[in-house]
Order: C-alpha cells, then structure tokens, then sequence
C-alpha cells in the first residue's frame, strides 16, 4: 500500500502529466481545425467543378 501511495504522491509531483494533457488538448484543436480547414476546401472545389461541368453543358 505504501507503494501506491508513494507512486501517487510522485505521480502528481511531476510535471508530465499535466504537460502530456497539454500537449493531448492541443492536438486535438489542430485535429479540428485541419477536418474544418479540409472539409472547406472540399465544398469549395465541388462547387468550381460544378461551375465549370455546368459552364460546359450549356456550350
């Protein structure tokens, strides 16, 4: 039991657990904006192939 309660205290003595959410929290944001970022360029790629599919039907 002494131990556990020595791991713990060591555990929350430490700085990498905290810096480990850090780094955890913000990879998750940079995750987000990259789906955001490529989901944008995606709409807005179909919409100019529509454009141009439909520029060509009409000709």
């Amino acid at each position: 039991m002494e131990k556990l309660v020595k791991a713990v205290i060591n555990f929350i003595g430490e700085e990498d657990g905290p810096t480990s959410v850090e780094y955890a929290v913000m990879l998750a944001l940079i995750v987000v904006v990259c789906l955001t970022a490529i989901a944008t360029v995606g709409n807005n790629a179909l919409a100019k192939f529509c454009n141009v599919a439909d520029a060509l039907a009409a000709n």
